[in-house]
């Protein structure tokens, strides 16, 4: 895609300069909470089909949405709806990143070393689009797909398996099998993430590849400053409220909300990893007011739009089930929709990625 325009490069600015160092703010919660390994599944498990005792086994309802039944953290839906969006938003990342992979994954996952089969996983792997891909693109690869619930595609790849698990009981399971890991948007069901970084560093081997990309739960003005929100009022600008609903429920069931903001940090002060790379992406949740310097970002605007209208309905069971008003979720998402709708003051999310690669010795 085109970035040359004043417009484009205010949406698909990208910058390469990872944030100052936050590392001495933040405290390790390595060994901060203990898990019940017997909930682990069995694994590997392959899941294609789901039949009817599963889903109730493998799903809940919640204020008329499906959600997964294995994690209490993590209570975005898992249900159609949210799934087709996730998909969508594969495809939009693609268009922004400029590709599907960061730049070292082609040589990673070469065939170049004679009897070494490479492999790829995924970790909360959503609709399963970017590991799908991978399965595609890199025949050979063995792919793992890890969720709280199965991949359901009729399509999947002979070369990618799903596993039912949840990623917070830890990987030792998994430690020197994978040449790359990766981790999209996963932040709001890891109780701790700092302590995920090490576990990866160790699920890699030698040479391997982390790539992980996390959005930071804050809204932005055009300007790039965060809008600073609390949830003891309720007024405009109405996304960044309800994002702030959003981030202290999130928060409140034991959610990570600040790994995007130590991604860095992690990776680059593990003894494990060089090659440490940094990138942030600025998406429009609220468009600038439309005129004829937008008309070439009106199709990406459009899938923009089409994505937050659909989080925000994603979102409604979580605000729910942390006892906030009903009248009050109401209140937020109309305003919200109303922001987004009329474009009269531009919001914005910032997606933070980090990859890097673990050292030979």
């Amino acid at each position: 895609m085109d970035i040359d325009s004043d417009t484009e490069s205010d949406v698909f600015s990208v910058a390469s300069t990872p944030p100052a160092s936050v590392t001495g703010s933040v405290a390790s919660s390595m060994t901060s909470y203990e898990v019940d390994r017997s909930m682990r599944s069995a694994s590997p498990v392959s899941v294609v089909s789901v039949t009817e005792s599963m889903q109730a086994h493998i799903y809940r309802q919640e204020y008329g949405r499906n959600l997964n039944n294995y994690s209490d953290v993590y209570r975005l839906p898992a249900d159609e709806e949210e799934l087709d969006r996730l998909d969508k938003q594969h495809s939009m990342f693609v268009e922004v990143m400029g590709g599907k992979y960061v730049p070292p994954m082609a040589s990673v996952m070469a065939d170049d070393v004679p009897g070494e089969i490479k492999a790829c996983l995924d970790l909360g792997c959503g609709s399963g689009s970017w590991i799908m891909d991978v399965a595609r693109d890199f025949p050979n690869c063995s792919a793992v797909a890890v969720d709280l619930i199965p991949m359901q595609s009729p399509i999947m790849p002979p070369n990618l398996r799903s596993e039912v698990d949840d990623v917070n009981l830890g990987l030792e399971h998994f430690y020197g099998d994978f040449n790359v890991v990766h981790a999209r948007l996963i932040s709001s069901g890891i109780k701790d993430y700092h302590r995920l970084i090490d576990q990866i560093a160790h699920v890699l081997r030698p040479g391997g590849l982390v790539d992980v990309s996390e959005f930071d739960f804050h809204i932005y003005d055009k300007d790039h400053r965060r809008i600073e929100m609390g949830t003891h009022e309720l007024r405009p600008p109405w996304w960044a409220r309800w994002m702030t609903f959003m981030q202290a429920a999130i928060k409140n069931i034991g959610g990570d909300v600040d790994a995007a903001t130590y991604l860095y940090d992690w990776v680059s002060s593990n003894p494990l990893f060089e090659d440490v790379e940094y990138r942030e992406f600025w998406l429009p949740v609220v468009a600038p007011p439309r005129s004829a310097r937008t008309e070439q970002m009106e199709p990406f605007y459009k899938k923009m739009k089409d994505d937050v209208m659909t989080f925000l309905r994603s979102g409604r069971p979580l605000l729910l089930g942390s006892g906030l008003p009903e009248d009050v979720i109401n209140e937020l998402e109309v305003n919200a929709v109303q922001e987004v709708n009329r474009r009269q003051t531009p919001q914005f999310t910032r997606l933070q990625c980090v990859y890097a690669r673990k050292k030979i010795r």
